[in-house]
C-alpha cells in the first residue's frame, strides 16, 4: 500500500497530541453536550458530500449557546481551529478541516418562534429546513430557499453556504432571506448583526470595543472597495462565490448579517438566525416542456420566465437514461413527455383556477416559440413524480452501470439566464477536449446548472487534466459574465480560482474582511480565501489521498509493516458485482448527500431516526467502513470497535439499497463486516441462538408444549432470556402445536379433493401449479397463515404444492455474519428446488424478509449460477402473484371493513411495498389505509436483544405505535412480517393479521 492510505495530513506531533488530549479533557469537564475526540468520531466527520477529506481534531455537539461559548474558550486556549458545520452535505470541501467541528444538528435544532404577521422566524442553527417550512406553511408562508437536500440540510449550513434551490425565483437565495444573526466570534465576542442605518453605524463605531472595531473596519472596506464591488461582482441571480461585500454598499443598507451569509464558517459561528418568510402560493401547477435538443431547452429559459413562474428547473436526457439504467423512479419517469431536454415550469397562485390558467397560457404560448416543445400539464400526482425525478438527480448520475465514475468539481457555475444555452454549448465543447461528459440538471431559471463530470482523480495525468480544466472552465464562465459558484460555495474546490474572477484588489478586500472577524485565522482556515497559499483543488482529495505538493507517481510504495491495513487481501463472501468485487469501492458509493438523515418519509434510516447520531446513519456507517478499508482506521481493520459499534444498530432493513440515491447496501456491508470480524473466532452465544433460530424452532417443534413451557416458565423463562441476551420486557414467541410441514397438514396436491385438479373461479380446471414456501416463522409459529394462503390460492384457481421437510433461507444468519453457513443454506435450497426451478414453478412467499433473500443475497452468493438467477425470477409475494396472475379474482365479504396496513421493510425495499395488497383489498370493498411509518423496530432478532430494546421501542414509536394505539376495536391491523406482528402484539397489545389470513376470511375459504 502507498503512504496515501495513511492520509492527507501528517500525524500529530507529540506536542499537538498532548494539547488535543488536554483540550478533550477540558471540554468534557465544561460542556453539557457531547465531546467526541476518539478515532472513530474523527473519521466519521473527516469528509462531507464533497471530494475532500481531512481528519478533524475532534467533534462537539453543543446543547446550548453556553456550550458553544465555553467550547470556543477552550479551543482558544490551545489555539485549535474550529469549524461550525451544518448537515454535512456541502459539496466544495468547506465542511472538512483540521479543526474542532461544531455539529449543531443533534441538540441546537429548535424553532424558537414564528411570527406570521411579521413574516419572521427565529431558529437555531441545527434546525432542518423542512421543519421550518412545515411550520411556516400552516400560515401559507415558506422559507423560499429550498435545496434538493431540504429534508436534512440545516439552516446554519444554508447560511454558511448561501444556499438556494428550486424556488429561487420565488424568494431568492439565503442571503436574501436573512433579517439578522446572533453570532459569536472565535475570540468570544458576542453580537447581533443585521441591516445598519448610517447613524447606527456611527454610533456603534463611537461606542468602541470589539464590535466598534469590526464595524469601523467594515466601513473602511465599503468606502475603499465599493466601486470595484459594483464593477466586478456579476449582476446575476446566482452569484455565491466570494464574500458578500456588496451587502455593505449603501444601497443595500450596510447589512452585516447578509455580508456574513456564505462565509462558510470562516468568520463567525451562528447561534441563532432571524429569517424572513415568503408568501407561499397554496395552488401550484407544474408544466413539463420536452425539447429535441438540451441546449435549445436552455435557450428557451427567457421565454418561459416571461410567464412569471415560481420555479423553473431543467435537466437533459442523460439524467433520464441514467435513472432508467439504475432502475430508479421508473414509474415517475413515465410522466415525462418525449424529449432530450426538459424544463419544469411551476406556476403558483392563490386560487386553483388561476394556477391552472397560468399553466395553460404557457402551454399555448410555447407552441409559437422558434423551437416549440411538447408541453404536458401535470396532475398533482404527476407533478410529485416529476419533482422526485429532479430531486433524485445527484444520486442518479453517479455509479451508473456501464458509465465511468462521476464527481463534483465543476458542478454549480452560474451565468445570466439569457446566456445559459450558449454557456452550456461552450462548456460542453471544452469538456469534449478532455474526454469529459456529464448530465445537465439544475436551476435553469437562474442560470445555474449542476454537472457531475467523469474526472480521473487516481492518476497523475487525470489530476493534471482536472486542474487544467478548472482554469479553462473558469475562463469560459467569466466570458459569459458568470460566477464560479452559483449555489454550493467555494470551499476548497473553487477558492484557488477566485483571483481570476475578482482580481487582486478584491481578493485583498476579502482578506481584510476575514481578518476583521478572525484575526488569528482559526475559523475554518484555508477555505474560501487564501486557498492558493494553503490548499489547491487537487489536494486532500478522498479518492486520491493526495498530500500537498505531491502527485501519485511521485509517492513511494510503503513496505509491509505495522501500519499496513489489517484488511489487505481479504476475500469477501459476497460478489459485490456492481462494485468490481470490492467492498472498498462499494463504500465509496456514499457521496454524502445525507438522504439517510431525513426523518419525514420512507424507511431509511431507522436507527438514525431513533438516536439522531451520525454514526448510526447510513452515511456515517459507509464513511467509517471506508476509513477502515482505506483511511484512518486502516490499522484496526475488521477489529475496529468504532465500525462495530456503528453497525451494531443497523437493522438490515435494506431501505438504503433502494431509498439511498446511490444505492448504498448497508445490510450487505454489515453482514460482510461481521463475517470478517469473527473470522476464526467464536461469536457471542446469542448470535448462535438468534442466527440459527430455524434449527432451534425445528428441534423445539418435536415437543412444542414442553418447549413453550420451558421458554415461558416463571423460573426458566427469565434465565433463558438472560443467557440468550433477550430483553426481559420481551415475550419469546410460542411454537404452534403443529407445524405446517409436520405431517398434520397435507400439501394441496395430496388432498383427496385435489385429485381432479383445482377449480378456477370460472369453474374451469386450473392448469397453473405454484409452490408455497413454508418459511420458518409461519411454519413453526403461525401455521394458520400458510393454511390460509393455501386456501386463497386454491380459491383463485391454482394448484398448490409445498415442501414436506424443513427448509430455510437462513435469513437471520446475515444479521450476525454467518455467511459461510448462509451460503450453505442457499446451496441446499438450490439443490432441493432444482426440479421446480427447471419447471419454472412460481414460488410464493408469505414472509417478505425470506423472499428478499432470493432477490438479493442469493444472487450475491451465486452470481454465475443460472439456477440462482432463475429462482430469483420465480419468487413472488402472495399479493403480487395474485395481482399479476389472478387479476379477475376478487374476494368478497370485506365491504366496509377498515384495514390499517403496515408494510415490512424488505417488502418496501425489495418488492416496492404493499400496493398490490391495498389495491386488492379495496377492490373487495375494504376501506384501507397505509400506516405512515418506517420500520417497526423489531427487525428479526434486533428488537429482542436486551441492549437494543429501547432503540427498538423508539423506532416503533415513530409512526407505527401511535397508529396502532389509535385504531378502533373494529379496525383490522395487517402486517405481513412476522417481526412486525410480534412488535405490534408486544408493544401495541393488539393482534395483527397476515394478508393471507384476512383474504381467507373474506372469501370464506378456510384459514
Amino acid at each position: 500500500m502507498d503512504v496515501f492510505t495513511i492520509l492527507n495530513q501528517p500525524r500529530l506531533d507529540h506536542e499537538s497530541f498532548s494539547k488535543h488530549r488536554e483540550l478533550e479533557a477540558r471540554l468534557k469537564t465544561r460542556l453539557r453536550g457531547d465531546v467526541l475526540f476518539d478515532a472513530g468520531s474523527r473519521a466519521l466527520y473527516a469528509t462531507d458530500a464533497s471530494n475532500y477529506r481531512q481528519l478533524p481534531i475532534g467533534v462537539i455537539l453543543p446543547r446550548d449557546e453556553a456550550d458553544v461559548e465555553a467550547a470556543l474558550a477552550e479551543c482558544r486556549a490551545v489555539g485549535a481551529a474550529v469549524l461550525p458545520r451544518g448537515g454535512g452535505t456541502s459539496l466544495s470541501g468547506q465542511g472538512a478541516n483540521v479543526a474542532v467541528i461544531f455539529d449543531f444538528s443533534r441538540y441546537m435544532n429548535g424553532l424558537s418562534s414564528i411570527n406570521p404577521d411579521a413574516k419572521i422566524a427565529v431558529v437555531q442553527p441545527g434546525i432542518v429546513l423542512d421543519r421550518l417550512r412545515d411550520a411556516a406553511e400552516k400560515h401559507h408562508l415558506t422559507y423560499a430557499p429550498d435545496p434538493a437536500t431540504h429534508s436534512r440540510c440545516t439552516l446554519g449550513g444554508m447560511i454558511g453556504n448561501n444556499s438556494c434551490g428550486v424556488h429561487g425565483l420565488l424568494g431568492g437565495k439565503t442571503v436574501d432571506n436573512v433579517e439578522s444573526l446572533d453570532v459569536v466570534l472565535y475570540d468570544g465576542t458576542r453580537m447581533t448583526v443585521g441591516r445598519t442605518r448610517e447613524e447606527q453605524l456611527q454610533s456603534i463605531i463611537r461606542a468602541g470595543g470589539r464590535k466598534g472595531e469590526i464595524y469601523a473596519g467594515l466601513m473602511r472596506i465599503r468606502d475603499r472597495y465599493s466601486d470595484l464591488v459594483r464593477a466586478k461582482f456579476p449582476r446575476i441571480p446566482r452569484r455565491v462565490s466570494g464574500y458578500n461585500l456588496d451587502e455593505l454598499l449603501p444601497e443595500n443598507g450596510f447589512n452585516v448579517a447578509r455580508a456574513l451569509v456564505g462565509s462558510e464558517g470562516t468568520c463567525a459561528t451562528v447561534l441563532s438566525a432571524t429569517l424572513n418568510l415568503t408568501a407561499s402560493p397554496p395552488y401550484r401547477v407544474l408544466t413539463v416542456l420536452g425539447f429535441d435538443d438540451p441546449f435549445v431547452a436552455a435557450d428557451s429559459v427567457p421565454l418561459a420566465l416571461e410567464h412569471k413562474p415560481i420555479g423553473l428547473e431543467g435537466f437533459d436526457h442523460l439524467l433520464v437514461q441514467f435513472m432508467r439504467r439504475k432502475g430508479l423512479a421508473l414509474k415517475e419517469l413515465d410522466q415525462l413527455p418525449p424529449g432530450v431536454g426538459f424544463l419544469l415550469v411551476e406556476m403558483g397562485a392563490w386560487t386553483a383556477e388561476e394556477a391552472q390558467a397560468k399553466a395553460e397560457a404557457l402551454a399555448r404560448a410555447c407552441q409559437s416559440w422558434r423551437n416549440p416543445p411538447v408541453a404536458h400539464i401535470c396532475t398533482p400526482a404527476e407533478a410529485a413524480s416529476v419533482w422526485y425525478v429532479r430531486e433524485s438527480a445527484l444520486g442518479a448520475v453517479v455509479f451508473v452501470p456501464g458509465e465511468p465514475d462521476r464527481w463534483e468539481g465543476w458542478e454549480d457555475a452560474a451565468v445570466p439566464p439569457e446566456k445559459l444555452g450558449d454557456y452550456l454549448r461552450a462548456i460542453s465543447k471544452l469538456m469534449a477536449e478532455y474526454g469529459y461528459s456529464t448530465p445537465l440538471y439544475g436551476h435553469y431559471g437562474q442560470g445555474c446548472v449542476h454537472m457531475r463530470i467523469n474526472f480521473d482523480f487516481r492518476s497523475e495525468e487525470g489530476l493534471r487534466n482536472f486542474r487544467e480544466f478548472l482554469d479553462r472552465a473558469t475562463d469560459v464562465v467569466l466570458d459569459f459574465g458568470g460566477s464560479l459558484s452559483g449555489e454550493h460555495g467555494d470551499g476548497q474546490a473553487r477558492a484557488a480560482l477566485l483571483p481570476k474572477m475578482f482580481g487582486p484588489e478584491l481578493m485583498q478586500a476579502f482578506r481584510e474582511f476575514k481578518t476583521l472577524w478572525d484575526p488569528d485565522n482559526r475559523m475554518n482556515p484555508g477555505k474560501l480565501i487564501d486557498a492558493v497559499r494553503v490548499y489547491d483543488p487537487i489536494e486532500n482529495l478522498r479518492k486520491g489521498h493526495l498530500r500537498r505538493g505531491q502527485l501519485p507517481s511521485a509517492v513511494p510504495r510503503q513496505k509491509k509493516g505495522a501500519d499496513e491495513s489489517a484488511t489487505a487481501g481479504f476475500k469477501p463472501h459476497f460478489a459485490f458485482a456492481r462494485d468490481g468485487g470490492s467492498l472498498e469501492t462499494a463504500t465509496e458509493r456514499c457521496v454524502g448527500v445525507g438522504a439517510c438523515r431525513k426523518t419525514d418519509s420512507g424507511v431509511m434510516c431507522p436507527s438514525y431516526r431513533a438516536t439522531g447520531d451520525e454514526k448510526h446513519s447510513t452515511r456515517g456507517r459507509a464513511h467509517l467502513l471506508w476509513e477502515m478499508l482505506a483511511g484512518s482506521l486502516h490499522s484496526e481493520g475488521f477489529q475496529s470497535e468504532a465500525v462495530h459499534e456503528a453497525l451494531d444498530l443497523c437493522l438490515s432493513c435494506k431501505a438504503c439499497k433502494t431509498e439511498c440515491p446511490v444505492q448504498v447496501d448497508m445490510a450487505a456491508y454489515k453482514a460482510e463486516f461481521l463475517a470478517q470480524h469473527y473470522k476464526g473466532r467464536m461469536h457471542p452465544l446469542r448470535h448462535y441462538v438468534f442466527g440459527f433460530a430455524d434449527k432451534l424452532a425445528r428441534m423445539g417443534s418435536i415437543t412444542p408444549g414442553m418447549t413453550n413451557a420451558i421458554l415461558t416458565g416463571g423460573l426458566t423463562g427469565p434465565l433463558i432470556k438472560r443467557i440468550a441476551g433477550v430483553a426481559p420486557q420481551r415475550a419469546l414467541p410460542r411454537l404452534a402445536q403443529q407445524s405446517f410441514v409436520s405431517g398434520h397438514y397435507f400439501s394441496r396436491a395430496e388432498r383427496p379433493a385435489d385429485k381432479d385438479g383445482a377449480s378456477a373461479p370460472d369453474g374451469s380446471s386450473a392448469q397453473k401449479q405454484v409452490f408455497l414456501w413454508p418459511d420458518t416463522w409461519n411454519n413453526y409459529y403461525h401455521p394458520q397463515t400458510l393454511v390460509a394462503a393455501e386456501s386463497v390460492l386454491n380459491a383463485a384457481g391454482f394448484i398448490v404444492e409445498t415442501e414436506q421437510r424443513h427448509i430455510c433461507c437462513g435469513r437471520p444468519l446475515y444479521d450476525f455474519g454467518f455467511l459461510d453457513h448462509a451460503r450453505a443454506y442457499l446451496k441446499e435450497v438450490l439443490n432441493r428446488m432444482e426440479a421446480r426451478i427447471e419447471a419454472r414453478t412460481p414460488i410464493i412467499f408469505l414472509e417478505p424478509s425470506c423472499a428478499s433473500v432470493f432477490k438479493d443475497e442469493l444472487l450475491e452468493f451465486f452470481p454465475d449460477d443460472d439456477r440462482a438467477t432463475r429462482m430469483s425470477e420465480q419468487v413472488w409475494l402472495l399479493a403480487d402473484w395474485l395481482a399479476e396472475h389472478a387479476s379477475d379474482w376478487v374476494p368478497s365479504r370485506l365491504e366496509g371493513a377498515h384495514v390499517l396496513v403496515h408494510g415490512h421493510c424488505h417488502h418496501k425495499a425489495v418488492f416496492g411495498g404493499p400496493a398490490n395488497e391495498i389495491a386488492l383489498l379495496r377492490r373487495a370493498g375494504a376501506n384501507v389505509e397505509a400506516i405512515k411509518a418506517g420500520c417497526c423496530g423489531m427487525a428479526g432478532p434486533f428488537g429482542f436483544e436486551a441492549e437494543k430494546f429501547e432503540v427498538s421501542k423508539a423506532i416503533a414509536s415513530d409512526g407505527l405505535l401511535p397508529a396502532v394505539e389509535a385504531a378502533g376495536p373494529m379496525t383490522v391491523l395487517l402486517a405481513d412480517g412476522f417481526s412486525c406482528r410480534e412488535q405490534i402484539q408486544q408493544l401495541g397489545n393488539k393482534q395483527a393479521l397476515h394478508f393471507a389470513e384476512l383474504l381467507a376470511r373474506s372469501c370464506a375459504c378456510g384459514g
